[in-house]
């Protein structure tokens, strides 16, 4: 309940930073969403699905192999918007791809899911359209579009709400990651220590993600930085939800959700950092050249 209600106040205060023409992104950008949202919602699930499939994947333990393929099933982390306007990206582009990738995650959960249930042979997992777009709807895209509705209709009042409600947000927002830190701690290190392999596969597919947005982009530097947080950035809070649904007689799950939520964080900032030197560099030299 507490991550709902946070998730609702982060996404609010960034609608209301968010103008309503920024949908327009979608019209002079056809293509880039036409790949960037099929890559996010289908082709991470499957490359997920082929990396579990190896050898090194077969190996892992149920909680390790599940945690890992429902992050990757489940796309539109609600805290990417968040980065991206941090990390040098671009905040009105990632709002938009964010909510593409949460309206088209009430159809692609369930059908990776079910290919997920088809390569391993399981009657689990039967996850439909109707939760997804429960969850969805009700903590991402209903608070983002109230947010841009405020903006537009009392732009005046947004502006002098948006900066309180972000420091609210940023104070709920601590305060859950320190609860889950207390509760999910304790665990974290005994899980680490047994699935070593797990964490090295989760790394893989992390730097895989990012490799894949990067190449999905175009050459603006603040598109890579975005796209390449879109498709790697995963949804915890929809991957918990179906953890304690459907794995609840795996409680590492929860922990394996976890971990692959710090190995996103912890890969990205050097990939992030090199990016932008690597722009700074290029620029730099096409300075000298004229």
């Amino acid at each position: 309940m507490f991550a709902s209600i946070t998730l609702f106040t982060i996404m609010l205060a960034l609608g209301m930073g968010l103008k309503p023409e920024a949908l327009g992104r979608i019209r002079q950008r056809p293509g880039l969403f036409l790949r960037v949202l099929p890559a996010s919602c289908l082709l991470v699930p499957l490359v997920a699905l082929g990396l579990l499939l190896l050898p090194i994947g077969q190996s892992l333990g149920p909680s390790a192999r599940i945690g890992l393929a429902l992050m990757a099933v489940c796309p539109s982390a609600p805290l990417t918007l968040r980065k991206a306007g941090k990390k040098g990206g671009d905040r009105e582009l990632a709002a938009v791809l964010q909510v593409g990738a949460a309206i088209s995650a009430i159809l692609s959960v369930p059908l990776m899911a079910d290919v997920f249930r088809a390569a391993y042979g399981t009657a689990s997992w039967d996850i439909g359209p109707v939760e997804v777009a429960l969850q969805v709807g009700r903590t991402q895209v209903l608070p983002l579009l109230v947010g841009m509705a405020i903006q537009g209709w009392r732009p005046a009042l947004a502006e002098r709400i948006e900066s309180p409600l972000n420091r609210v947000a940023n104070g709920l927002l601590l305060l859950l990651i320190a609860a889950v830190l207390v509760k999910a701690g304790p665990k974290l290190l005994p899980f680490l220590s047994a699935n070593a392999m797990g964490l090295l596969l989760m790394a893989v597919m992390v730097g895989l993600c990012l490799g894949l947005g990067y190449s999905l982009a175009g050459r603006n530097r603040h598109e890579r930085i975005t796209v390449a947080l879109v498709t790697s950035m995963r949804n915890p809070g929809m991957a918990l939800m179906f953890a304690t649904t459907y794995a609840r007689d795996l409680p590492g799950v929860t922990v394996a959700v976890l971990t692959y939520v710090v190995v996103t964080v912890l890969l990205s900032i050097p990939f992030l950092k090199t990016l932008n030197r690597l722009e700074a560099l290029e620029s730099g030299l096409e300075v000298r050249a004229v």
